[in-house]
């Protein structure tokens, strides 16, 4: 994995293309395109999306992780609902419309479009049996939709089958069981219990669980309060403190993870061991990321940029 190479070493800024320096270019060049007044600037980011992502990769999990950003920098713009209707029957176009109508859905408030995208996604399925990805989108639709558990793992199960360990599905089912989206706590720690002893310890997905304790000790901070006040005893539980050390011990080395994804699981370790003060071991996990910030979890602290900045400069000083 090159996130030790020079092009990290900046400073931070929030980067959605993570590492991936081709799907940057992409971003780079969209951004551009839509800053143009030319009438025909959607039909140019439309060919330079297709021209990006066909013929369709068979590395599920790049292509998960590319989508997904995607759909959300795309949300509300012409570029996904065109692309759809002028290759109706392209399943990457499919589950790129889909997907960024949930995206744009969840961050409105406004469900139009919604309800084409289960249709959408089983017609996208149909012509890319092997694909997950217009699977995971409808684990998305469940997620927004609050539908029952038996039908969300039945979808769940259809991604894993196609692509086991993908971290889009696990991350989303782990927040879909959270009590925020009408779950329980009791149901997070079956779910992640039931991975913990057959994960890989450097698979895409093995983020789950630090997340599933970050979303957890957050919860306990909005709560505010003494109990906000207290929500730093959390990561003492002997349980949550193991899992920190097997991440500090091995997520920072070069060659231990693959995934597309990478940096944004170091943020997340990072911000946890922070929450957590232990100092001393994120500094080599923020050498790891760089200048490379994602907007979660950072976020719930305010700028995401600003908080990490901060935490970086803590972390260096306990070296």
């Amino acid at each position: 994995m090159p996130f030790f190479s020079s092009s990290h070493k900046r400073n931070p800024a929030i980067t959605l293309e993570l590492d991936d320096v081709r799907f940057g270019k992409l971003l780079k060049s969209l951004r551009a395109t839509m800053e143009t007044v030319a009438m025909a600037r959607t039909d140019v980011c439309v060919a330079q999306v297709a021209s990006s992502l066909t013929p369709m990769s068979q590395d599920w999990d790049r292509r998960s992780f590319r989508l997904a950003v995607l759909a959300r920098f795309l949300s509300r713009s012409p570029v996904p609902p065109e692309w759809a209707r002028m290759d109706p029957d392209n399943a990457t176009a499919l589950v790129l419309h889909a997907w960024s109508t949930l995206f744009r859905a969840r961050a409105t408030g406004n469900a139009e479009g919604v309800s084409k995208v289960r249709k959408d996604c089983l017609h996208a399925a149909d012509l890319a049996p092997q694909d997950p990805t217009p699977w995971i989108v409808l684990l998305e639709l469940g997620r927004l939709e609050r539908h029952d558990p038996g039908d969300v793992f039945q979808v769940w199960n259809e991604v894993v089958l196609r692509d086991r360990w993908n971290r889009e599905a696990y991350l989303s089912m782990t927040r879909y069981l959270t009590p925020d989206e009408g779950g329980s706590r009791l149901q997070v720690l079956e779910f992640v219990d039931s991975l913990r002893a057959r994960v890989p310890a450097n698979a895409p997905c093995v983020v789950t669980e630090l997340t599933s304790q970050v979303l957890h000790y957050q919860s306990i901070q909005a709560r505010g309060g003494v109990e906000g006040l207290m929500a730093r005893n959390f990561w003492t539980d002997i349980h949550v403190s193991a899992t920190l050390d097997r991440a500090a011990q091995h997520w920072p080395q070069p060659s231990f993870f693959s995934h597309a994804a990478t940096l944004a699981d170091l943020n997340t370790l990072a911000y946890a061991l922070m929450a957590a003060n232990r100092r001393r071991d994120a500094f080599p996990v923020f050498q790891a990321i760089g200048g490379v910030v994602t907007h979660w979890p950072w976020q719930f602290e305010g700028d995401p940029v600003t908080v990490f900045k901060h935490m970086q400069a803590r972390a260096k000083s306990a070296k």
